[in-house]
């Protein structure tokens, strides 16, 4: 049987905010969600991000 790869993310949540904002200089983006579906998932740059978006969107189970 094949092992189930582990991976965690250090980093460090110093608020709470409802955008994301720059702890440096303060700037806030405005940040829109939106669910992701295997349909729009394609759009995302594989090579910007270390989490496997389209793999991810295929758990029923998950809300990504």
């Amino acid at each position: 049987m094949k092992k189930a790869r582990q991976s965690s993310i250090s980093i460090e949540i110093d608020k709470l905010t409802n955008s994301i904002e720059n702890t440096k200089s303060g700037d806030i983006f405005d940040t829109e969600l939106i669910h992701l579906t295997l349909k729009n998932s394609i759009e995302i740059k594989k090579n910007e991000w270390q989490f496997e978006w389209q793999k991810e969107v295929k758990f029923s189970s998950r809300k990504v």
